[in-house]
Parts: C-alpha cells; sequence; structure tokens
C-alpha cells in the first residue's frame, strides 16, 4: 500500500487522523523498542522445545509451556457486535501425536485476563480461571480407552474442568468477588481421527453459555499466529533463502476464550477504550501465588530487555512499565540491525515511541487521561466488518490492529510495512509471504481453528513448496516494480523482517449407529 493511498485513506472517510497514520510509522519500531515492556511467562522447570511469538522469550519460561502464554487477541465479536471476545493462548509447539499425557492446563496455576476500564494502569476486571484434574482409571498409561463421542464418554478416561471467577477492583483491591462457572468441562487434547472421530462435536459442548450473556471455552486449538520464524538462522539464511514458510503450521495451542457484552467491560459509552493483558501465576513452594508470565501486545521479550531485566519484566505489573524505559529508549535491536545490514537506526532517544506504543492511538484507542502502560487497547465502539483486511488500521479497518488484535490481522506485515517508512516516502509492500493462517478460523464463538489430529502427519514445509524466495508484496517477488536497484531493498527488507518477526516472534462416527463400544482395555 503506498503512501498516496494512505494519505487518501486519512481524508477520504475512513476515519483514521492523518496524524495517527504518520504515528503509526513508528508503530512497529516502537513495538520493537518496547517489546521490554510486554511479554510472556517465567517458570520453574518442564521441557519445551522451540521459539515464537512470545513463546520461550525469558530464561525461565522457556522451561516450563504449561504456563507460558503465547499470544493475546481482543475484539469486537463479528456475528455479536455488542459484545468483546478475548482469546489468550498456552503451551506452545503442542506436537498433535504428543501422547500417552497430551496437553493439559495446569492446576497449580491461576490464568487471567485484566482489563484496565480507565486507562490508569490499574485492574478494574479481572477474569481468572483455575483447573482441575480427573482421572476415570487410574490403572492404565491410556489417554482415553476407547472410542470418544461425548466429554461425558466413559472411553475419554483424563478430563479435565474449570471454574471462572470474576473480581472487581477498586484502587488496586478486591471489591468484589463473583464465581460466573463452576466444573466447566474443557475440549480435550485431539488424539486422533480413530480415538475421536467427530473431534468438532466435542468442541461445540465444550462451549459454554453463562448468566449475563457471557460465553466460555477451553480448550486445545491450532495455534492462530502465522509467521516465518527462521529469522533466527542468520536472519533468514543470511540470503533471503528462508522465508514463506508458517513455522506454526501444524502445531497446537491451549486456548482459553471468554466472550463478554462490552457494556461489562468498558467504562461508559463515552469512554469506549478498554486496555487488556494476561498473566499467568503459579503456587511458589509456600503455597502463595507468583506471578510468573504476563502479555499484552503481539511482541516478545526475547530480544530488546537484556538478560537482567526478561524474568523481572514477566513478573511486573502496568503500573510498573517505567522500570523498562530505558529498553524502549535506547533499544538494542535497531543499532543490531544497522551493523548487519547498514540500515541506519533511528537517533535515540526514541521519545516518539513511548507516546505511540504505551498510551494507545490519539483519536482511535486512546483513553482520556491514560498513564502510559503496555497492553493491548481495544476501542469496543468499532464496530467489525463484513471483511475484515488483513492489514487492519494500516489498509483502513479501524477494527483491526493495532485497535485491538484479531485472528486474521497479518501483525507481521502490518508492522513491517510501517517500520520500513510505507509512511515516510518509502513505499513498499513487503511481507513474510506468510499472510494466513494454515487452517481457516471460525465465524463463531470461540473462533479459532480445530487442533490438528494426532492422526495427522504434521508437514510444516508445505506452506514453502510454492516457491518463494524472497520477501513478497501482493503475492509478487519483493523486487517487482523497485527497477533494477534492489539489492539495498531486499537487504532492508531482511532487518525489517528480522526486526518484526523476532519482535512479534510469533467425520466420523457421529450420528451413526455403531457396534457395540470397543474399549482397549477389554
Amino acid at each position: 500500500m503506498t503512501r498516496g493511498v494512505m494519505e487518501m485513506a486519512a481524508i477520504n472517510g475512513t476515519g483514521v487522523p492523518r496524524r495517527w497514520l504518520r504515528s503509526t510509522a513508528l508503530l512497529a519500531c516502537g513495538a520493537v523498542a518496547a517489546g521490554g515492556l510486554t511479554a510472556a511467562g517465567v517458570a520453574l522447570a518442564q521441557p519445551e522445545t522451540a521459539s515464537a511469538s512470545s513463546h520461550r522469550e525469558a530464561p525461565l519460561i522457556s522451561a516450563q509451556p504449561q504456563f507460558d502464554t503465547t499470544d493475546l487477541y481482543a475484539f469486537v465479536s463479528p456475528d455479536h457486535p455488542d459484545s468483546t471476545t478475548l482469546v489468550a493462548n498456552w503451551l506452545p509447539f503442542q506436537e498433535p501425536g504428543g501422547g500417552p499425557n497430551f496437553y493439559p492446563f495446569a492446576q497449580d496455576a491461576r490464568y487471567t485476563f485484566h482489563v484496565d476500564q480507565d486507562g490508569d494502569a490499574q485492574d478494574d476486571l479481572v477474569y481468572r480461571f483455575t483447573f482441575e484434574d480427573h482421572r476415570k482409571n487410574e490403572d492404565t498409561f491410556l489417554y482415553n480407552t476407547g472410542v470418544v463421542e461425548s466429554l461425558d464418554d466413559p472411553d475419554l478416561n483424563f478430563t479435565q474442568t474449570y471454574d471462572i471467577e470474576l473480581i472487581r477492583l477498586k484502587h488496586g483491591k478486591a471489591a468484589s468477588r463473583h464465581v460466573l462457572g463452576r466444573r466447566l468441562p474443557v475440549a480435550p487434547s485431539n488424539v486422533g481421527k480413530a480415538s475421536m472421530p467427530d473431534y468438532k462435536a466435542l468442541r461445540d459442548q465444550a462451549v459454554r453459555e453463562l448468566p449475563g450473556g457471557l460465553k466460555a471455552f477451553a480448550g486445545q486449538a491450532d495455534d492462530p499466529f502465522f509467521l516465518d520464524l527462521r529469522v533466527f538462522d542468520l536472519l533468514y539464511g543470511g540470503d533471503l533463502s528462508e522465508v514463506g514458510n508458517d513455522t506454526l503450521r501444524g502445531y497446537n495451542v491451549n486456548t482459553i476464550a471468554l466472550q463478554v457484552p462490552s457494556a461489562y467491560l468498558r467504562e461508559s459509552e463515552r469512554q469506549p477504550v478498554v486496555g487488556v493483558y494476561t498473566t499467568t501465576e503459579r503456587k511458589n513452594a509456600r503455597g502463595d501465588w507468583t506471578q510468573v508470565s504476563r502479555l499484552g501486545m503481539p511482541l516478545v521479550n526475547e530480544v530488546v530487555n537484556p538478560l537482567k531485566d526478561k524474568d523481572k519484566f514477566n513478573a511486573s505489573s502496568p503500573q510498573d512499565d517505567a522500570d523498562f524505559l530505558k529498553n524502549v529508549t535506547e533499544p538494542e535491536l535497531p543499532r543490531l540491525i544497522e551493523q548487519i545490514y547498514e540500515i541506519k537506526a533511528p537517533e535515540e532517544p526514541r521519545n516518539d515511541l513511548v507516546s505511540v506504543f504505551l498510551t494507545g492511538v490519539e483519536d482511535l484507542n486512546q483513553p482520556p487521561h491514560v498513564t502510559p502502560s503496555e497492553m493491548l487497547r481495544l476501542n469496543t465502539s468499532v464496530k467489525p466488518v463484513a471483511e475484515p483486511k488483513r492489514l487492519g488500521v494500516l489498509d483502513g479497518d479501524n477494527a483491526g490492529f493495532p485497535n485491538g488484535r484479531r485472528l486474521t490481522d497479518d501483525v507481521v506485515d502490518i508492522a513491517l510495512q510501517t517500520v520500513e517508512g510505507e509512511l515516510l516516502g518509502a513505499k513498499n509492500d513487503l511481507g513474510d509471504a506468510v499472510d494466513a493462517n494454515d487452517k481457516e478460523f471460525l465465524g463463531h464463538f470461540p473462533y479459532v481453528a480445530l487442533p490438528h489430529a494426532g492422526s495427522d502427519v504434521r508437514d510444516t514445509a508445505a506452506s514453502a513448496k510454492s516457491g518463494v524466495t524472497g520477501l513478497t508484496g501482493g503475492g509478487s517477488s519483493v523486487t517487482a516494480g523497485w527497477g533494477t536497484d534492489t539489492t539495498m531493498l531486499v537487504s532492508a527488507a531482511s532487518g525489517a523482517v528480522a526486526v518484526l518477526l523476532v519482535w512479534l516472534g510469533v467425520k466420523g462416527l457421529r450420528g451413526r449407529r455403531r457396534p457395540a463400544r470397543r474399549s482397549w482395555l477389554g
């Protein structure tokens, strides 16, 4: 999208102020720099295997995937525009066939959505989820002992339930507590087609309606984040030979989704902007709850916060974000990119990044009298569109990122095009050649795609078979339309992708009469 098109968008009724469009050009760099003000997790010790958007960004959390928040989404519900949907994911890089224990939520964890209604960096609402394991037969190693047709099927040997509690706070202290749901069922891991021939039916049974018009879901889903993560191999192989592959293709995550009437979340109709972030807490050796994970914007903590700050941030709260200000105003990453790709880093201190990233965008999703703090900010009065544009606000779609975040928003390309100066005159249609998720999202709650089955063959290279060898713009080569002097542009594109991807860092038997039940245990 060219600068001219963006300038037209600013004046032709899209509702995007010109000053916002200018500031958006700084958003991606700001997010990179402010990656020190966003994160996902920290903990003690369990095995893990990979890296992505806020997957394994800090030393402690990299060892404990059950507590590792991978991504957060907040958007006005497309099929119920009077409500807001919050989606968060944990336990990254789930190999679908990873039995026999598969992928439960942690029992010694509290998974939480935090809502700031007035922009003061203090929680006003907290939605807390806690989980409990149940086993029917302790004398088997099996997750299921036969074909599973319902969540209460006797052959589903391992199950989980969860409780939801709403805590209202005033001045940082709990003012009231309400139990919204007890012993709600969790959708199981998708063991395989033989064990769960109609997994969609199981998933549908796990969607529960709550009093007051709320809906809740917890269970396994396809990882909705799409991007090429091979940035870590010398920045895409050192020659752009490693792009166009959705690194998260074929992997699952654990999802918690909550749909709430927007009137319950926002301060008032006159102040419809809410700030949202998520945390995970676990019990320490003394039995006390300790915050071990925090995530707001779709950024990572890997390369902006120095090692000494990474775990500290994951245990922090938004009102303490000033502690990490130097990481924003004097970011390390642009200087590294300058050394590698000879792309001049912006001058420091980066005070521009503070206003763009920590406060929300003026006239779009910035609350009045905002206290700068890192969280995903959503204007709940902006209605969803019939055909969302993957580039969100950058393409005139105000219902998309960075006004909240939808599942379909291509946050990599949005940030890439702005960081490379689209709005400052450097025309480009840059991207990482991964423009959509590997599975189609649903049009109804909980919106995330069904998880990959354990019986599937995971082929993460499939998306690379298109023959893409460089960054793309609108499906064409990165060099298309740029004339003959492309060397510098390709290098610039590579550096930008490196910045942004590190920043973003990431029917069977139903309805048929079947023979008598077969149990693996006889």
